[in-house]
Order: structure tokens, then sequence, then C-alpha cells
């Protein structure tokens, strides 16, 4: 199986900074953490990445899995000389942070996982989603993506950039949308959180029906060490929704990784 396409985007901060990767939730691109980059990186060397066909991606050709995503990543940071790293991501990014925890551990320091789930949504449901798209393109997802990204009020404050995430969703390559449905409908990793080594945070959004408290509670209390916590007045996309309260919540978190990493 080929090496799914992933981009990379341009490292901001200290050179010699430890480094934090961002992932991100499907439909988006780097956009989804362009606000609270800026702050994370006066501590970190900060790296957000694109699914396929996203952003600055390569479309995908061939089915993947999220493993299969968690390997490139891990293999596209190692050929920038990265060989350790904090980890944060959103849904779809999330799962995939929980893959490389079990696939690539000795990388890993610690990860806060956002708005995601051992298991998200049903098989069913994302083999549908992959056929619209095929059949009518992933503008006929931007009004029901719309209402299940961001709580009341959210648009309303961050027109421009709720907008331009919109305006991600319609640009992406159809076909590895649908590609990346089909991952998530082959997705549980539900049984094996058990074997996760590294810190977790998981943080759900006050407003989020695609993944709620329950499924980042059982995030927490299924790996070896994890913590659990909530972002008010957000749904599905905190950092766009809620910068602020990311950029504290994420920075206390990545502190005390910090403090356990040079012990």
């Amino acid at each position: 199986m080929t090496t799914p396409p992933i981009a990379l985007g341009t490292p901001v901060g200290y050179a010699d900074a430890p480094l934090l990767v961002l992932g991100p939730a499907l439909g988006t691109s780097t956009i989804l953490w362009e606000t609270v980059i800026p702050k994370l990186a006066e501590r970190y060397r900060v790296i957000a990445w694109d699914l396929p066909g996203h952003g600055a991606a390569e479309p995908a050709t061939e089915p993947f899995t999220i493993g299969d995503l968690a390997d490139a990543v891990a293999e596209a940071l190692r050929t920038h000389e990265h060989e350790h790293f904090r980890y944060a991501g959103i849904s779809f990014g999330g799962a995939v942070g929980l893959e490389l925890m079990l696939r690539h551990p000795g990388m890993v320091d610690g990860a806060a996982l956002l708005c995601t789930g051992a298991k998200l949504g049903e098989p069913d449901g994302w083999r549908d989603r992959a056929a619209l798209v095929r059949a009518s393109g992933t503008s006929s997802l931007v009004i029901a993506s719309a209402e299940r990204w961001f709580a009341p009020g959210s648009i309303a404050r961050e027109p421009e950039l709720t907008g331009r995430l919109l305006q991600a969703l319609q640009d992406a390559d159809d076909e590895s949308y649908a590609l990346c449905c089909e991952a998530l409908a082959a997705y549980d990793v539900r049984d094996r959180l058990h074997e996760i080594e590294p810190p977790v945070l998981a943080l759900w959004g006050e407003f989020d029906a695609v993944a709620p408290e329950s499924a980042l509670v059982a995030i927490a209390d299924g790996v070896q060490e994890g913590g659990a916590g909530w972002i008010a007045d957000a749904a599905h996309l905190p950092p766009v929704e809620q910068p602020a309260a990311v950029v504290k919540v994420l920075g206390e978190f990545f502190a005390g990784i910090d403090e356990r990493v040079s012990a």
C-alpha cells in the first residue's frame, strides 16, 4: 500500500524549542490552528499538517487507514529529523494521535486530543458520506458541517475564519475526502487504549454532538495516564471558536510534559 500523502505546514517558533505537532479535523486544513499557533509558538516549535487532498496535501489515489496516516506523519517528521514531539489533534487528527501513540509510542511525549474518540460514528454513516461526496462533491456537506462544527455564536464571532474553513471544505479533493470517510468507517481502537503509555488529555466541546463528553472520558479512562476536561461555548472546532481557552489548557498540559521530559 502506498503511503497516503500528507503535507507538513511551515514550522513556526524557535528552532531549538520542543516540537508540537497539530493535527486537523476532516474537511479542514492548517487554517484550523492559525489563531492559536502564534501563542503556542512562544514556547514550542509548532508544525500543523494536512490530510490527503486537503490544504497543501496532494490527493490520495488509494485506500488507507488511520494507522497508515499515523505512519505517514511519523515518517514525515523523521525525514526532518524530529524523533520526539508533543501532539494535539482534533477529531480525525485526534484519531491519528491515538494511532501515533500505539504505532510509534517512543515518539510522542504526550498528547492533547480534542473532540475525538477511539471510535467515531458508525461505519455505515461514513460509507454513506463517502458515497454522497463521490456523487455530489464536498460542497454538498457545507451546511451540515457548519451546523456540526460551530456552537451558537461562533460564526458571528469569527465570520472570516469560519468562512475560510467552510471554503477549505469545498476545496478538498472529493475522492480524498471519501477515502478519509472510509478510513474512519474501519477505525476502532477502543480495545487498545490500555496500551497507550504517554500522558493524554482528552477535551470535549460543550456543544459538540459529534464527539460528546462520553467519548473523551472513555479515552481518558482507557489509557494508562489520562485526564479529561471541556471547552465552554465550543462545539467541534475549539481552536477556532475559543482560541484563548485552547491556548490556556494546552499550555498548562504541555508545561507538565515539559517538566517530565526535562527531569
